[in-house]
């Protein structure tokens, strides 16, 4: 008896969970919540506030034309002569004034060429001034008829030829001193250092690039725009350009309009210049944004879409109803304005999304 019970007891346990296990997978399921069948569900109008009807707007379109910011004056620091470097006074990124000193090399060489030269120069002034005496008493003595005209041709083509001497003396005075002050570089420009390419012991060489200056007063835009928008723009015309890595929009004034097109491309090199500002630097990539022409676009106030996810929905008055719908937006055309791609139509009539 006790144990036909005991079995009883198990299988009413075994029983009781079971039914425990269905009844929680019921529940995750959802069984006990109501359903809505697919698709869009028909609401009843919110009634706050007043339709907004959609419509077509014309409008002037610009086109973003990629860019890069350059500067109109900049220059490359080169030597003009073979020489050790001795010193580099600035590094990337320094401010440097006209005329400052960036770079000095050694010279001790051409200080001794120079002083070579000058000590050239006393010795033929010296030979000079008694060559000037010889042909003195020479042209006095062929007065008194006392020397014959050969003695005083040949003083007279000895001074000559040392007057030819100190002049060459001279001029190899002026080249070493020249020479040294090549041994000097000096900033040619007001500017900032973009890039220090040697240092101390390096040896530089007539053209090789030692330093890269700009002057951030001058940065502009530089943009290729085909030709089709190219060739109405205007010298002096004031565009916006988008700065992308700051987040900001500036205006741009067309300083320079190329006249004549790249082949391979069929564009135009515009360059517009910008007001100073101290985040912009040179190579920063930028959108010129050039007017395009009128378009006609559908638009929608912002405030009347409604975002959800990747999703964007509006409210539409359909036969006195108020049915939800997906459109595609495109871009903002001003702070409180959308364009609508797809999904509306002109004359739908919209309402504000409900609480």
């Amino acid at each position: 008896m006790n144990d036909m019970t005991s079995i009883h007891r198990k299988w009413f346990l075994s029983l009781i969970s079971i039914a425990t296990l269905l009844l929680i997978i019921a529940w995750m399921a959802g069984s006990f919540r109501d359903k809505t069948a697919p698709g869009l569900q028909a609401l009843e109008s919110t009634g706050s506030g007043k339709p907004w009807m959609v419509r077509k707007v014309e409008i002037p379109v610009t086109e973003p034309v990629p860019a890069s910011i350059g500067a109109r004056q900049a220059t490359t620091i080169s030597s003009r002569t073979l020489a050790r470097i001795t010193k580099i006074s600035v590094r990337a990124g320094d401010t440097v004034k006209q005329g400052q000193l960036l770079i000095e090399l050694e010279k001790s060489d051409l200080q001794a060429r120079l002083a070579q030269a000058s000590e050239q120069v006393r010795a033929v002034e010296a030979r000079l001034k008694e060559a000037k005496l010889s042909l003195k008493r020479a042209e006095q003595l062929q007065l008194k008829k006392l020397v014959a005209v050969a003695v005083l041709d040949e003083a007279r083509s000895n001074h000559d030829a040392l007057v030819a001497d100190l002049a060459t003396a001279r001029q190899a005075v002026k080249e070493a001193e020249v020479a040294i002050s090549y041994t000097e570089i000096h900033s040619p420009i007001d500017g900032r250092v973009v890039e220090r390419y040697a240092e101390p012991g390096d040896t530089a060489s007539p053209g090789d690039k030692l330093l890269s200056l700009y002057n951030p007063l001058s940065l502009r835009i530089e943009a290729a725009v085909r030709e089709t928008i190219a060739l109405p723009l205007q010298l002096g015309q004031t565009l916006e350009v988008e700065i992308p890595s700051l987040a900001k929009t500036l205006p741009a004034q067309i300083e320079e309009l190329v006249p004549a097109a790249d082949p391979a491309s069929r564009s135009f090199m515009v360059r517009a210049r910008v007001d100073y500002d101290k985040q912009l630097l040179p190579g920063m990539y930028a959108r010129l944004l050039v007017p395009a022409g009128r378009q006609s676009l559908l638009l929608v106030p912002k405030g009347l879409v409604t975002e959800y996810g990747q999703l964007d929905i509006v409210w539409v008055i359909d036969d006195g109803h108020t049915d939800r719908r997906f459109i595609r937006a495109g871009r903002k055309i001003s702070p409180d304005m959308i364009e609508v791609i797809s999904g509306l139509e002109e004359g739908d009539q919209l309402l504000p999304p409900p609480l």
